[in-house]
């Protein structure tokens, strides 16, 4: 349950990030967005918590935030209570887009899936004979339509996007995720990572009616991390990400059924909590090395 933070008030809720407006007028402009120690799989929120995930997931997106160097929805007008400072982010409000747009370097996940049954991604044609984790000819823009807390994202076309926001958008959202994707992806590769795929939303500034990148960037959540030394061994499973929720979920819980998911053992968070510490560790460290 979201707490109550003094000159905000709450607005929404989603899977892991919690919304508030200003109680000051003045300001109406602003929103609140704080990360929560909540983790989601498969759209379902899980149990327990991830303790100081909401931390390692603003750390990061704002490191991510200073390298790209593009329009954000970052405000300094107003300061972040001191009660979530560290998990807060006081933000613009944007004209959101209703899709995420994700960009895919190498084969894996539902992705993998769709090539096993039909040689494509999204329904973009791949050359024939790829493995599980191979890195594309070059990346690729997969959008998918942003579905309502407790149902699932739904993959679309290219052309279902245009028709969602406009052609001209659908051009400037693909074009720009690419072009954020190449940047980080060579970033993440300095400390050893491959950035394997990741997702992004976008609004429009009403002030600069730029587009700007909102929401989390590049974080564990979003984005599909591995070790770049383990992938060029072969092993294509090292991830620094939640997967290691994803896997253990899979094997103890069918994610198509009316039933709730299990409860997630204390190993499996221990797990995935070394995980993020070490990916923020090995990212944010080459700011400090430079």
């Amino acid at each position: 349950m979201a707490r109550e933070l003094a000159g905000w008030h709450h607005i929404y809720s989603g899977k892991v990030r919690d919304l508030y407006e200003p109680n000051d007028e003045n300001f109406d402009d602003l929103i609140l967005i704080v990360a929560s120690d909540r983790i989601s799989a498969f759209d379902h929120v899980l149990e327990p918590t991830i303790n100081q995930k909401g931390v390692y997931l603003t750390e990061l997106t704002n490191w991510w935030f200073e390298q790209l160097g593009v329009p954000n929805h970052v405000s300094n007008e107003l300061p972040v209570p001191n009660s979530v400072f560290g998990r807060g982010t006081v933000a613009k409000k944007l004209e959101m887009f209703p899709i995420e747009c994700v960009v895919r370097g190498y084969l894996a996940g539902s992705g993998f899936k769709e090539y096993q049954e039909q040689g494509t991604v999204c329904g973009i044609p791949l050359p024939p004979g790829l493995n599980l984790g191979d890195k594309l000819p070059e990346p690729i823009f997969t959008p998918a339509y942003k579905a309502p807390q407790g149902e699932h994202d739904e993959n679309i076309s290219f052309e279902k996007a245009a028709e969602l926001v406009g052609f001209e958008n659908a051009v400037s959202l693909r074009d720009f995720s690419l072009h954020i994707y190449n940047k980080a992806a060579e970033l993440a590769e300095r400390a050893g990572l491959i950035l394997a795929d990741t997702k992004f939303e976008f609004g429009v500034d009403h002030d600069t009616g730029l587009l700007t990148l909102a929401d989390e960037v590049l974080t564990p959540d979003s984005s599909r991390y591995w070790s770049a030394a383990a992938w060029a061994r072969g092993e294509r499973k090292d991830s620094f990400d939640k997967q290691i929720v994803r896997d253990w979920l899979a094997a103890n819980w069918n994610p198509n059924s009316d039933t709730a998911p299990p409860r997630l053992p204390t190993e499996i968070v221990t797990q995935t909590l070394a995980r993020y510490a070490e990916l923020v560790e090995r990212l944010t460290s080459l700011t400090r090395l430079n």
